[in-house]
């Protein structure tokens, strides 16, 4: 479990003490302030709040104890928190508010939490989607983190997931998920990094998307967690699912709808779009059939 503002016990008393503040048992102000201090020294979350990343800082994490790290949405979806160091993504003294949500893929392997540390530790700035979504691994078949959802950041910051468009308020307003896949395969079914694609691992379009026939599949699990957080980000960050990508399904086709569009790339789209619709440069997400129908399902 997570100690916080009001808990009480013998837990509490471990966390004062690898504090250096006065022991009693409850987690007051004054404890809730020196988490935040400890918190910040040592560049994870200052939110306050003892969970596994600050236990583990603090020392004090036991193999017996059950650190509950995650929280379940209001459609049932269970979310990890893994968030990244202080100064990895954008904090705002109020909440950021989000008229867009984007879906991308890493280019990458199946860890969700991996491609998180990865982000912490590269020299790119604030580089980040708020949600990663694990995936199948290409190479074994195994599925250890296939469909699992991770948020890098708490909720109401930030992260640059966008790159360079003709909307600098689009690029601070809107919510970013990866799914946790390759992206496109050659001939020979490998990938960018030469890794050679499991068969039941490949899609394959009835014509080109981006130049690209062969794609790594996003998992039944990945697209069932992906529906449900959009379903919950809908909700909880009021955004209209049924403008942007679908309506373009519909009326251009799946290879089209997945496109550049003009209007998206200035920010006058909000709603639901993938990251192929405001760049022209870039190849995720793909229009996988599987995906398309549960796009169509929302």
């Amino acid at each position: 479990m997570v100690y916080k503002l009001g808990s009480r016990g013998a837990m509490v008393k471990q966390i004062q003490e690898a504090l250096g503040v006065a022991i009693d048992g409850y987690f007051g102000p004054k404890t809730q302030a020196a988490v935040v201090r400890f918190q910040m020294s040592n560049h994870l979350v200052a939110d306050g709040i003892v969970g596994r990343n600050t236990f583990e800082e603090l020392g004090i994490l036991d193999t017996d104890l059950a650190i509950v790290n995650h929280y379940k949405t209001e459609n049932g979806l269970i979310i990890h928190r893994d968030h990244l160091p202080i100064g990895e993504f954008i904090q705002k003294e109020h909440p950021i508010l989000n008229d867009y949500v984007f879906f991308h893929h890493t280019a990458g392997w199946d860890n969700p939490y991996k491609t998180i540390k990865n982000w912490g530790k590269d020299t790119r700035g604030r580089v980040a989607t708020e949600f990663v979504i694990g995936g199948q691994n290409i190479k074994t078949g195994r599925n250890d983190y296939d469909g699992e959802v991770v948020q890098a950041f708490p909720e109401g910051c930030q992260g640059w997931h966008l790159g360079a468009t003709g909307s600098s308020y689009m690029n601070r307003h809107s919510v970013g998920i990866e799914l946790n896949a390759f992206g496109y395969l050659n001939d020979a079914n490998e990938t960018y990094v030469g890794t050679k694609a499991l068969p039941n691992q490949i899609s394959e379009l009835s014509e080109p998307f981006r130049g690209h026939i062969k794609w790594h599949k996003y998992s039944d699990s990945q697209l069932y967690s992906l529906k449900q957080l959009l379903l919950h980000i809908s909700v909880r960050d009021n955004i209209d699912l049924s403008v942007g990508l679908i309506p373009w399904i519909h009326s251009q086709g799946a290879i089209k709808a997945f496109g550049f569009q003009e209007n998206a790339y200035k920010g006058e789209v909000k709603g639901l779009l993938t990251h192929t619709n405001v760049r022209k440069d870039k190849t995720d997400c793909f229009p996988q059939p599987e995906l398309i129908d549960m796009l169509l399902s929302l």
